[in-house]
């Protein structure tokens, strides 16, 4: 499984609240239609936890999305998709910054 993780913060001018309703209600019925998209998660942040031990990252982060993939060929497929393509074109109306990652999971501990 291929995640892509992308940690999102808002546009400027845009309220914690007026972000969260766009993407739940506008951006997130979008991802519905591309294809080969397996799983789609909106994480929202409530709170930042810091360690006194370890320094921060720099910059807000006010939602974390988690793409879902069966391999990296799926998920390059789905980006070149038109549906993809409306999808990234609605997030440039709401989203301010982006750090994205293509991650592979290596479960630990796995559910029971």
């Amino acid at each position: 499984m291929i995640k892509s993780l992308s940690l999102l913060s808002r546009k400027e001018g845009l309220s914690p609240e007026e972000f969260t309703k766009h993407w739940v209600e506008v951006h997130a019925p979008l991802a519905r239609n591309v294809p080969g998209l397996r799983r789609y998660v909106l994480s929202h942040v409530r709170a930042e936890r810091t360690r006194p031990d370890i320094a921060s990252l720099p910059g807000e982060v006010d939602g974390i999305a988690e793409l879902w993939y069966d391999d990296l060929e799926a998920m390059n497929r789905a980006n070149a998709s038109a549906e993809a393509k409306v999808l990234h074109a609605d997030g440039a109306t709401f989203i301010g910054k982006i750090k994205m990652f293509t991650t592979e999971e290596q479960v630990i501990i796995p559910l029971a």
